[in-house]
């Protein structure tokens, strides 16, 4: 007999947990199936704890330069790599809990094991093939496994898994995916980054930090090529401050393995090769959608480029089946998914009033040192548009609360419709951004003109001083630069 559901999620991650419990919100019977590990990637391997390790990293440099802040340290200090780790998987194991708690409490079902879809409507679930994490948290007491279940709408949010270039594949010991160097069993001396994206470069940010000499490799011209040319020019010089090697327009095209290190033949811009020799090196070049063995294509549910093509609210060509988060596609980010969830789900319920997603409005964060920021159009991306644009820039060598942090090296940058006002872009480079680029996320979103940002009152001493000192010098009229 098929257990009868209104709405089934395949896969627990950021997007799935969230896409059932807002159904159970809206008194839909649900259940979510999970081969691995509550909560997806991003609470077990990505997000959450990588931020737990860069925390270490942190307070270890606020640590070394104790003096530049009055402090004498008593000793040395150095970084424990076995408590750093554990520390990092032990936050995982909580927010894995905690997704199990909020299964139970929405009463949502858990039913463990691999999902495939077996025509519109109805699932199957065999045994899982993959090893659950350790530590793994406790299941749900509402946990089910193996059957055959049925649903009026069926969610894919199966996520995406790290992508491997052709002989460059990582083999979990000399060549690591963001899994390995998450947890790797001693310190690397050195350490080879292919690829500068989110992934590659916090990574990069991380080992630099702890001591580890760190090779950048990125075959686009700028680090971290998504955001504004010049807040990844300005990240790029502190990266280097800092030690780090970077080789932009380069590519790794052949890798020599030792017994103990990796020689990479790097092929430089002027087109000449030159070996690389590391410990270690992590492959970041991107990640691609969990698309197989899922039964979309006996389904006929399109794909694209290895994600599955939806409209403005998660539906598939196909009657019934939706996909939400990294699996759909672009860009690939949690917050993203969560919110396509919400999208997706009530729109399955008939809520009023729902919104497609408007993907300029999605915020993107990289936790390096310094920390990067952005929303909407770049300057570049703005000028190809033909829009006739004023642009505003603020450094934080300016800003009272940056410097007295000892936190002066980063600035904001604005982007704004020379006619109307309205805010195009933002984009942010140096401490705490992360946490700032939200206010600039909000003003986009209520559709806020430069007007009503520069009649703001920002409070003193904030770093975020600087957020209103950027629109000011848009238009000419900033106060303390």
């Amino acid at each position: 007999m098929a257990d009868n559901y209104d709405v089934i999620v395949i896969g627990s991650g950021p997007g799935g947990y969230i896409a059932a419990i807002r159904a159970a919100q809206l008194g839909l019977k649900t259940a979510v199936v999970e081969r691995e590990h509550l909560a997806g990637i991003c609470s077990n391997w990505g997000c959450i704890p990588t931020k737990a390790l860069l925390r270490s990293a942190e307070v270890l440099h606020l640590a070394e330069h104790a003096m530049n802040y009055g402090l004498k340290l008593e000793g040395s200090i150095s970084p424990d790599l076995k408590a750093i780790v554990e520390r990092s998987r032990g936050i995982a194991q909580r927010m894995n809990g905690g997704v199990g708690f909020l299964m139970k409490k929405n009463k949502v079902d858990v039913i463990w094991g691999e999902a495939k879809l077996t025509k519109p409507g109805q699932i199957v679930v065999s045994k899982s093939s993959k090893k659950p994490m350790e530590p793994q948290a406790p299941l749900p007491k509402n946990t089910l496994g193996e059957g055959t279940y049925s649903a009026k709408h069926i969610i894919v949010a199966t996520g995406a898994r790290p992508r491997a270039l052709p002989g460059i594949e990582p083999d979990g010991k000399l060549i690591w995916t963001y899994f390995e160097a998450m947890v790797p069993p001693e310190m690397p001396k050195s350490l080879l980054v292919m690829g500068s994206g989110a992934i590659g470069i916090e990574f990069a940010s991380f080992y630099r930090t702890m001591g580890v000499e760190v090779t950048v490799v990125e075959v686009m011209p700028a680090v971290m090529p998504v955001e504004d040319a010049e807040i990844s020019a300005f990240a790029k010089k502190q990266f280097e401050k800092q030690g780090m090697k970077i080789h932009l327009e380069a590519k790794v095209t052949k890798v020599e393995k030792g017994a103990n290190s990796v020689t990479a033949h790097v092929e430089m811009k002027d087109g000449k090769i030159e070996k690389i020799t590391a410990d270690r090196m992590i492959s970041a070049v991107g990640v691609q959608g969990n698309i197989e063995n899922i039964g979309l294509e006996a389904l006929g549910v399109k794909t694209d480029r290895g994600c599955i093509v939806i409209d403005g609210y998660g539906k598939t060509n196909v009657s019934g089946i939706y996909a939400i988060g990294d699996v759909a596609g672009p860009p690939m980010l949690a917050h993203k998914a969560e919110h396509e969830a919400v999208i997706c789900v009530e729109k399955i319920a008939g809520l009023p009033n729902v919104h497609p997603m408007d993907k300029l409005k999605i915020p993107g964060c990289t936790y390096c040192n310094p920390q990067v920021a952005s929303v909407g159009l770049t300057e570049a991306k703005a000028k190809a548009e033909g829009k006739d644009i004023r642009v505003g820039r603020f450094p934080f060598v300016a800003n009272g609360k940056a410097i007295a942090l000892g936190e002066d090296q980063g600035m904001v940058k604005t982007i704004f419709d020379k006619k109307t006002g309205q805010l195009l872009g933002a984009h942010l480079v140096g401490a705490e951004v992360t946490e700032l680029i939200q206010g600039f996320v909000v003003a986009m979103n209520l559709e806020t003109t430069e007007e009503e940002l520069m009649h703001t009152i920002f409070p003193h001493p904030t770093i975020s001083e600087t957020m209103k000192e950027s629109v000011l010098d848009a238009y000419g009229r900033a106060l303390n630069a």
